[in-house]
Parts: structure tokens; sequence; C-alpha cells
């Protein structure tokens, strides 16, 4: 399937998404913070999609920015960005393409659907996708 960078700084969120994910099949590295994140995208190891939450530590847009320096690194990344706060129109323009956005709380559905619609939108000769309300 693929692999998954989850950029988490919450341990029961970020453990729940790993097993949910490993258990859909993908492949998933994880990191709490953006420095750890960061030494994970520099490494050669392979990932397709990266599922990061805007707010990593009391940086309210350290995923954004984290987002920003994964795409001038790797542009074959796509982004799954989620978030227990509002988003405002302006950090929405901010989103990295292609993207979605899963606010919190997701259920376990919604997570490993978003992850698959994020693969068929990165390679869409394989199959077709369903279309979510927020994508980019």
């Amino acid at each position: 399937m693929a692999v998954v960078l989850i950029v988490e700084d919450d341990e029961q969120v970020r453990v729940l998404a790993e097993s949910v994910l490993q258990d859909a099949g993908h492949s998933v590295i994880a990191a709490t913070g953006v420095e750890g994140a960061t030494a994970l995208l520099q490494a050669d190891q392979k990932i397709d999609v990266v599922f990061v939450d805007l707010t990593l530590g009391s940086d309210p847009e350290a995923g954004l920015k984290l987002a920003h320096d994964a795409k001038a690194k790797r542009q074959e990344l796509s982004f799954l960005y989620t978030t227990g706060s509002g988003v405002n129109a302006g950090m929405q323009a901010m989103f990295v393409k292609p993207f979605l956005f899963l606010p919190k709380p997701y259920t376990l559905e919604q997570l490993t659907q978003s992850v698959e619609f994020l693969l068929m939108k990165a390679q869409p000769r394989q199959k077709a996708g369903w279309p979510p309300s927020q994508s980019g």
C-alpha cells in the first residue's frame, strides 16, 4: 500500500492512527514534532502521505510550515491535515496540494478513506476515488 508519515504530538492519537493505518495495510512511521519529521523527510525513506496535525507544541501553524518544507524537498508527497481547532480560509489557502483536511475528532474509517483517496489522487489511473468535501 503506502508509507504514511504521522506527525502528531498527542501520543494517544498518534498510536491509534498508527494502528488503524497499519491494520489497513500501510507502512507507518511517526514523529512527535517538526524536528523528528524533518529528520525522517531528509532520510532516504519512501513516504507517500504526510498526516500532520496543524498544531504541534504551542505553534498553531507548525504543521503548515512542515508541509511547505516537506513539499520543497519531495514534490511527490500528498498531505492529510488535521486539527481539533478551527481552520480559517487563510490557513486553508496555505495547504499544500494535493491535500485533504480531516477535522478532529475523526472516525477510524474517515482516516483510512482519506489516505486511500490521497493515494488514488496521486495515482489516478489505478482507481476511481470518492469526492470528499474539502480537498485540494
